[in-house]
């Protein structure tokens, strides 16, 4: 579907929600208009509203909102198999030479650095030790963690922080929102931040800037 945006600007916008209605969904704003856009294409995911894809001429853009494994990992198997539809779908863009750029809430904190308090938090969602464990897989199969390509090792970058005691304030917080890519992509990045500055909602924004 597209809408022009208010404020004088057009965008060409995109959306794919639950069918549970205000449960979760994905949207996309461009300003240029896709060649395509889809769903996943797996019913018990797209049910969900997790994910949208656009084609462009010179990439495609997946925003992906991956589930939470709540808590005692009640859902921890659907989330399992959501990354692991992922994955496939990575892969696939990858052998076929496809450029793309999975961007979104993956609620998953990879390593220690990217959360502020990882020991407190071993056995809470998306800290769990299989969600760090399908992490390490998907960059171990060379994609890219846009941001810790630029930041690595850097601490106390966040991009998410709970609404109770003041976590944002005190930043205790987690990065769990990703701009990641095919490695071979990597040459076209200038940068990838965290807009920790604006607020507005529990999460903050993350960016990435391609020369394409």
């Amino acid at each position: 579907m597209e809408i022009p945006a208010k404020g004088g600007k057009n965008y060409y916008t995109y959306w794919s929600s639950a069918k549970k209605a205000g449960y979760s969904g994905v949207a996309i704003y461009s300003k240029e208009k896709p060649l395509d856009v889809r769903t996943l294409g797996i019913d018990e995911f797209d049910d969900e509203g997790r994910v949208l894809q656009a084609d462009y001429e010179n990439y495609t853009l997946i925003s992906a909102y991956f589930p939470n494994s709540q808590d005692a990992g009640k859902r921890l198997d659907y989330k399992l198999a959501f990354c692991d539809a992922i994955l496939k779908l990575c892969n696939k863009y990858r052998k076929e030479k496809r450029n793309f750029v999975l961007s979104g809430d993956y609620n998953i904190a990879h390593t220690a650095i990217d959360l502020a308090r990882p020991k407190e938090n071993e056995n809470s969602a998306g800290y769990l030790p299989e969600e760090r464990a399908w992490m390490d897989t998907f960059t171990g199969k060379g994609f890219v963690d846009t941001f810790r390509h630029f930041h690595p090792g850097e601490k106390a970058h966040y991009s998410w922080w709970s609404y109770r005691g003041g976590a944002r304030e005190r930043n205790v917080g987690w990065r769990i929102d990703y701009h990641c890519i095919n490695p071979e992509l990597l040459e076209k990045v200038k940068s990838a931040k965290i807009r920790a500055e604006v607020k507005g909602s529990d999460h903050c924004p993350v960016e990435i800037s391609l020369a394409l």
